[in-house]
């Protein structure tokens, strides 16, 4: 048994696709599936069922699978107490961030670590939170930044800051020169919302329940009001097709002349962004370093928590 063995079965158990979990291992799927099928002769048990478009854990696979975890992070965990003797501030940080506040918070963090820690560059992975929380628990990833609430997955979590809710109109809208706005009024409108898998998405649909309905396939135009991105539901908005709520510092400082961003009436809608890591990660003053980092920004927008 090896750590690569044991490293495959997390990646297959994670991507339930040996193919994809190959290309996350960076090796050929005959190469991991050679790997698996010696690992399930010298246990002798099954770990995976391979079914025609599915990969699933068999009840013991499932068991083997969480203990390869706990086995690969520890490993790892002895790389980390190397450096951690010598500079913790010293070799890469492997950064997690959601697509929703990557774009915004990452010209000027990087900016500061390159200033002040340039012996600790970051190694970015911009993804959804369930992603970011499965990266987390296998060890591929540090830390992560992302918003509350998630799922508990046992990890230390400290705030960073909490970022309101603005409206985005089109310029010729109706509401365009309103100083503030309420959820109430929001509901005569046609709302573009992210797709599926974006957490700012629930975020918005708690300010605004009843555009829930947009997140069912009954009615096959409602997915046209879906966007990938935030930045490509601000085309849209800008050309017509409705209105949407963003994160504060998604708003640029210079407002391009088609759009008009309106803040909420008090108490306006807010999310809570923190930073998560692993409790048995060793190089809190890592950690620590990225948090002072974040402060150093210039988040006009937002309220930075200690």
């Amino acid at each position: 048994m090896t750590l690569t063995e044991l490293r495959y079965i997390v990646a297959v158990a994670r991507e339930r696709h040996f193919g994809r979990a190959a290309e996350a291992c960076f090796v050929s799927q005959p190469t991991l599936s050679v790997a698996i099928k010696k690992l399930e002769e010298e246990l002798d048990v099954k770990i995976f069922e391979r079914g025609a478009n599915e990969v699933t854990m068999t009840p013991l696979g499932e068991d083997i699978v969480r203990q390869a975890q706990s086995v690969i992070e520890q490993a790892s965990a002895i790389k980390d107490i190397a450096k951690r003797g010598k500079d913790p501030l010293d070799g890469p940080l492997r950064l997690g961030i959601i697509y929703t506040i990557g774009p915004y918070l990452l010209p000027e963090l990087v900016k500061h670590c390159i200033e002040l820690y340039p012996r600790m560059p970051l190694m970015l992975q911009e993804n959804f939170t369930t992603k970011l929380l499965d990266m987390l628990r296998t060890g591929e990833l540090d830390c992560a930044i992302m918003a509350e609430p998630f799922p508990d997955a046992g990890l230390a979590v400290a705030p960073l800051y909490d970022e309101p809710f603005v409206v985005a109109v089109p310029a010729s809208h109706a509401l365009a020169k309103r100083e503030r706005i309420s959820a109430e009024e929001l509901k005569a409108e046609t709302m573009l919302l992210l797709g599926n898998g974006h957490c700012f998405r629930d975020h918005v649909l708690e300010v605004c329940p009843e555009f829930a309905r947009f997140s069912t396939d009954a009615e096959g135009i409602r997915k046209s009001f879906e966007g990938s991105s935030l930045e490509t539901i601000k085309h849209m908005v800008a050309s017509g097709m409705g209105v949407t709520v963003v994160p504060a510092l998604s708003v640029p400082a210079q407002v391009p002349d088609h759009l008009r961003y309106i803040p909420f009436e008090a108490p306006a809608p807010t999310r809570r962004v923190v930073l998560a890591w692993r409790r048995t990660f060793t190089r809190y003053e890592a950690v620590a370093a990225l948090r002072n980092a974040v402060y150093a920004c210039k988040l006009d927008r937002v309220t930075l928590l200690s």
